[in-house]
């Protein structure tokens, strides 16, 4: 059988992986990266969805009603479309998330995701080792 152009379709495939990762390590480097825009409202996540606010993220549980959702996309959440999503967040706690569905007035809406904010932490990596590692923050 004839291996030839599967495999030169295979070593192209590589070679742009390679250049890809060069290219984001210079990029890196060079400090030469763009924030990403806040990408326009969509209609109300499914449940199992990821929701974003900068470095924090949370799962969407059932129960999220419309104005919840109205009321986390006026403070710049949004669900996270594209895949694999490589950046780290602070994930919010499961318990939080399910206070803040069945909270009723915008002040204790508030006070509830600051407080789910303020307990947020990041989820630990395996590391190529095997290990489980905590990533790094921004500052850290």
């Amino acid at each position: 059988m004839d291996w030839g152009p599967l495999q030169s379709l295979l070593k192209g495939a590589f070679s742009l992986d390679i250049v890809g990762q060069v290219r984001d390590q210079v990029r890196t480097l060079l400090n030469i990266r763009r924030e990403r825009g806040l990408p326009p409202a969509g209609s109300k996540p499914a449940l199992g969805a990821k929701l974003i606010c900068g470095e924090v993220r949370m799962t969407v549980q059932a129960g999220m009603s419309h104005s919840l959702w109205q009321w986390l996309v006026e403070l710049g959440w949004r669900e996270v479309t594209f895949r694999p999503d490589r950046r780290r967040y602070r994930d919010l706690p499961t318990a939080y998330v399910t206070r803040q569905i069945d909270s009723s007035t915008l002040e204790e809406r508030s006070r509830i995701l600051e407080a789910a904010i303020a307990n947020a932490s990041y989820r630990p990596v395996m590391s190529r080792s095997g290990r489980m590692t905590l990533p790094r923050g921004r500052d850290s």
